[in-house]
């Protein structure tokens, strides 16, 4: 029977702590919110009896846990180590993958958007934890999903975000001659477990997420900013396949300065739309404070 040690390494989030094997331990990646959705996993079930537990990532040879504010890891992280080392060489089974790799039953629907070139396929579950953009394929190389999708000759671009896909297409086809066809893939390679994106780069999402948060360089107004565009324009933009990021904000001039994606990028409409229905609302809430905003195609 192998024995197993493990090793605690620090990531770009302090509330994220990864623990590693000197073992592999799992074949796929694993992600899992709470005792309910670990149902394929007796460890995560385990370690989420552990009252500061948020998140528990499986994947190769590490176990990552994201933890509440309740505890700090330099007081609870030996405790824990030793808990997985017991567990481990216990020989208990860490996830049932078996299981997990059963097709899921899994359905996508297609949905117009605003953007004549941009189709809007949603699943029925999450896929990716955050917004992910590719404009070509070399773009996609940390996207399975994308990376396949590009092999299509009438795909153009790709967007990812919570439960859905954006395409942009070329002209070289209609819309009516390749949603079927697009749907159908998408659903296939989403039930047969395949990975979305990889998990460099949901971790990479996860550090950019955490510096933006924690992001002290910015002035108070910035981050009301944020707040008003996360809180009151984002879902709205999202039900029509795109989304929109803060990019920065000129205190001079009063300029607020955002990036379009998805469905909105490129967009006949969302431009002028978005930037006067944004700006009317920002001048509102913001006063003189804001007195333009100019928005930016991703």
């Amino acid at each position: 029977m192998k024995e197993y040690n493990i090793t605690v390494a620090s990531t770009n989030n302090s509330k994220i702590l990864k623990f590693e094997a000197n073992n592999f331990l799992v074949k796929g990646n694993y992600e899992y919110k709470n005792i309910d959705e670990a149902k394929d996993s007796p460890l995560a079930q385990q370690l989420f009896y552990l009252p500061f537990i948020k998140t528990v990532y499986i994947s190769g040879n590490f176990i990552a846990m994201e933890r509440f504010d309740i505890v700090e890891w330099d007081d609870v992280k030996d405790e824990v180590a030793q808990q997985l080392v017991e567990y481990l060489n216990a020989g208990e089974p860490i996830v049932n993958e078996e299981s997990t790799q059963k097709k899921q039953p899994i359905t996508v629907y297609a949905e117009v958007t605003p953007n004549p070139g941009v189709m809007k396929f949603v699943a029925n579950k999450r896929i990716v934890p955050t917004s992910y953009e590719f404009k070509n394929i070399d773009d996609a190389k940390e996207s399975p999903l994308a990376m396949e999708l590009f092999h299509f000759p009438f795909v153009k671009e790709v967007f990812f975000d919570e439960n859905y896909v954006s395409i942009s297409k070329f002209d070289v086809a209609e819309w009516e001659e390749i949603t079927m066809q697009l749907r159908e893939f998408i659903r296939d390679f989403l039930a047969d477990g395949k990975q979305v994106v990889s998990e460099t780069a949901i971790e990479k999402a996860r550090e950019e997420a955490s510096e933006t948060v924690g992001n002290v360089n910015l002035d108070e107004t910035s981050q009301q900013i944020i707040d008003i565009l996360e809180e009151y324009v984002k879902p709205a933009v999202a039900s029509d396949g795109g989304n929109i990021m803060f990019q920065s904000y000129e205190k001079e001039s009063g300029t607020v300065n955002v990036v379009l994606q998805g469905a909105c990028s490129g967009c006949p409409s969302s431009t002028f739309t978005l930037k006067n229905g944004i700006e009317t609302m920002l001048k509102n809430m913001m006063g003189d404070k804001v007195n333009e905003v100019v928005a930016i195609n991703g």
